[in-house]
């Protein structure tokens, strides 16, 4: 038998307040991607999160929508991400939504930083990509 998947860096949830393990949470959508795509705008972006906190540009490229992706997705070196919080979400049609977070994370110095984004992403077929976002 193998030991339980580690809790997921996003933080989800179950309904007792346990942290999904990354199996169970985003792992299904980064380490599937091209069957088990996000249902939803938040469980994109907290996989999106996910990503970033384990280093996989691939996931982040392939989520990100085609109009605006980069060409790469730099990583800085010592970056430890520290936690993610969902503060709204808000479903605006059936291909368009926008989740507002704020990540936090430490970097190689030790400074703390915080990401404060509304995000915007949009629905193509059965897939939600992260369009753009605005720092607040």
């Amino acid at each position: 038998m193998s030991p339980p998947s580690p809790a997921c860096p996003c933080g989800r949830t179950d309904r007792r307040s346990h942290v999904l393990h990354y199996a169970l949470c985003c792992g299904r959508y980064l380490d599937h991607f091209d069957t088990v795509p996000a249902p939803d705008a938040e469980s994109l972006m907290r996989s999106r999160y996910t990503a970033y906190v384990r280093e996989r540009e691939d996931y982040l490229l392939a989520t990100w929508h085609p109009a605006t992706r980069p060409a790469s997705v730099p990583f800085d070196a010592g970056v430890r991400w520290l936690g993610l919080d969902v503060r709204t979400r808000r479903v605006i049609d059936d291909a368009h939504a926008e989740v507002e977070f704020v990540a936090r994370q430490r970097d190689a110095t030790g400074l703390a930083h915080r990401l404060h984004e509304k995000s915007r992403f949009e629905r193509d077929g059965e897939r939600w990509f992260y369009r753009d976002g605005d720092q607040v």
